[in-house]
């Protein structure tokens, strides 16, 4: 998931965003709520949840922890209980290579289309 320059300068999401950017049903956000103390998106009068950036930090480590890692719900936050900081630096490091790989493939498409048939 890498946030668009357009959205690096909004300051909160809906749940329907949040989902989109993990590709994940906005069911599943608001359960990780339940499990996860760390998830803590505001909410309105009505209850319409907004998330921040921080919250999306959140998000998409423990996505990286369940979805790429392939840990359970609880393995994923006895990482987070144990060992948080390294948990927050492996993500980083591959959300970063992840950016990386993106920006390369732009790269090599905006060659390959320069490239005479």
């Amino acid at each position: 998931m890498v946030l668009k320059k357009s959205k690096d300068t909004k300051l909160y999401f809906a749940i329907g965003e949040v989902a989109d950017m993990f590709s994940l049903r906005e069911s599943t956000l608001r359960f990780w709520e339940k499990e996860f103390d760390i998830i803590r998106p505001r909410t309105n009068a009505k209850g319409v949840r907004f998330y921040k950036k921080e919250d999306i930090e959140v998000i998409r480590l423990i996505h990286h922890l369940v979805k790429e890692q392939k840990l359970t719900l609880a393995g994923a936050r006895e990482k987070l209980k144990n060992n948080k900081d390294a948990a927050v630096r492996q993500e980083e490091i591959v959300y970063k290579l992840k950016n990386i790989k993106e920006e390369l493939l732009s790269m090599k498409a905006a060659f390959d289309l320069l490239e005479p048939d």
